[in-house]
């Protein structure tokens, strides 16, 4: 049992432990089950913290997967299943991310949610299992186990505690994003019968050139769903309006991103040739995704539907970024997928608190927000800024860094998919201050003229400051962030020199 003492596995398993606490604690007892979930994913997050930063086990400055857990797990004639855990520059920001967003995200739901309240501790802390699996699992049936077991706790928790349509969401969400793994499955099958093994870094560079684009098209299907990427993203505006706030805050921060690492994990380095055959598709779609997101974002009359539609069109500079593959936009892509995490996350949790009050997420009805609710209103506008790209916050960093390494993209060839994703930076611009001047500013709508609402009460801030703290901080010195990526991200792309050499 000593594979449990790793750092990885302690990392990813530690949610367990609260798991079995809260199946022994009263469901009356709502406070002390609340107490234990929120402390376990504390404990989770310092563990993380401990592991790449403070434990002398990792180097930063290495390009190398490191804290290796690697053990034999299901060996039978011709086949090598191992558990197999392993990180680098390319998974530790998205398990920062997940073990830093768990913790706030329960802590959103102490007024939110008061039914069953331990079967949705039970059901969140399995969740963060399943996508931290997803982040260091290094081997390609271990992953799939991971990636498959997400679903289950997600579809309960929409399914339970959702909106009015919750039923109708989750269905959607588990057959959605099910149809996609199962072509992902076969991939993987192949890949283990004709290369060997299911190790992804021994599978590297064994790929035949024949076969690349087929097994390419396959785990795409998986991950684009995931992302989700147009036309592919019909699924996600149901999930995120009728999920829980917290359902939404973890959907949009951590699960939407299991799909571009995947590109990022297994698409680029499995399949190289594939991948740069395909970029100026990937790029093509991206495109759309991030002008087509903005222009629904802006024709939408519920707020959490606009910040879920914006989700497309934020995701589409990810994948722009990724599929430039060099190492501005890599890193660009890498680093927008925390700056989303953060900025569309704390957009769900403001939404989510006043919704709380009003009961409503119709834009027409509020009006005058600011005069009555001014710390909201100031919040509000430091995460709208922050997700539109203003200068001085983290989504300019990434928009910015993402769209310089398209200009200069071998990939692509061509300046115009950089040139139409930032007419998308503008059209954000606009949608997001439409929301904010509808809902903020001018005379007071329906809600706001006949609810006394109250400003955000101390719980509320102090789950939103760890945020703000990142937005700033990425905006204004994103340097160890990139630091971080860097050495993984030069490794990664090696190969790509001589292929894209060799295509010009």
């Amino acid at each position: 049992m000593d594979f449990l003492l790793q750092p990885l596995s302690l990392v990813t398993f530690f949610p367990l432990v609260g798991v079995l606490v809260l199946l022994f604690i009263n469901s009356e007892a709502k406070t002390a089950i609340r107490w234990t979930a929120i402390g376990t994913a504390l404990i989770t997050f310092a563990i993380s913290l401990w592991a790449f930063f403070f434990s002398g086990l990792y180097n930063p400055a290495s390009g190398d997967l490191q804290l290796v857990a690697k053990y034999d797990w299901i060996m039978v004639s011709g086949w090598s299943i191992r558990y197999y855990l392993a990180a680098d520059g390319l998974s530790v920001l998205l398990i920062l991310l997940t073990t830093f967003l768990t913790p706030i995200a329960l802590l959103s739901t102490w007024a939110a949610v008061q039914e069953r309240v331990k079967d949705f501790m039970i059901f969140f802390l399995l969740l963060e299992v399943g996508m931290l699996g997803v982040f260091v699992a290094q081997d390609l049936f271990l992953f799939y186990i991971f990636w498959e077991f997400t679903l289950v706790p997600m579809y309960f928790l929409i399914g339970i505690w959702g909106g009015p349509n919750r039923l109708y969401a989750a269905v959607k969400f588990f057959l959605y994003t099910m149809a996609g793994s199962i072509l992902m499955l076969l991939a993987i099958l192949w890949l283990g019968i004709n290369v060997g093994t299911f190790s992804v870094p021994d599978m590297i560079g064994k790929v035949p050139a024949a076969a690349q684009m087929l097994l390419f098209m396959a785990f795409t299907a998986a991950f684009a769903i995931k992302v989700p990427m147009w036309p592919l993203h019909s699924w996600l505006p149901d999930a995120h309006v009728e999920a829980p706030t917290a359902g939404s805050v973890i959907l949009a921060g951590v699960l939407l991103k299991m799909g571009t690492y995947g590109f990022l994990r297994f698409n680029l380095p499995l399949f190289p040739e594939a991948a740069v055959k395909a970029a100026p598709v990937i790029a093509v779609l991206a495109v759309i995704g991030i002008l087509y997101g903005a222009a629904v974002s802006y024709s939408q009359k519920d707020v959490k539907k606009l910040v879920a539609y914006s989700s497309v069109s934020h995701l589409g500079f990810v994948m722009l970024g990724m599929f430039a593959l060099n190492s501005q936009g890599i890193a660009g892509a890498i680093l927008q997928m925390i700056n989303h995490g953060l900025s569309t996350g704390a957009l769900f949790l403001l939404v989510g608190m006043i919704y709380e009050q009003t009961h409503t997420r119709e834009i027409k009805v509020y009006g005058g927000l600011w005069k009555i609710t001014p710390i909201f209103g100031t919040l509000m506008l430091i995460v709208a800024l922050s997700s539109m790209g203003l200068p001085g916050l983290n989504g300019f960093v990434g928009e910015f860094t993402i769209l310089l390494g398209a200009f200069g993209s071998a990939a692509y060839g061509s300046y115009w998919y950089a040139i139409l994703s930032a007419i998308g930076v503008i059209l954000a611009a606009i949608y997001i201050l439409y929301m904010f001047q509808k809902m903020f500013l001018g005379p007071a709508g329906e809600i706001t003229h006949h609810h006394e609402l109250k400003d955000l009460n101390w719980r509320e801030i102090i789950t939103l400051l760890p945020l703000l703290v990142f937005i700033f901080w990425i905006g204004i010195y994103p340097a160890p962030f990139f630091n971080l990526i860097a050495p993984a991200i030069e490794k990664l792309l090696v190969p790509f020199q001589a292929i894209l050499l060799a295509a010009h």
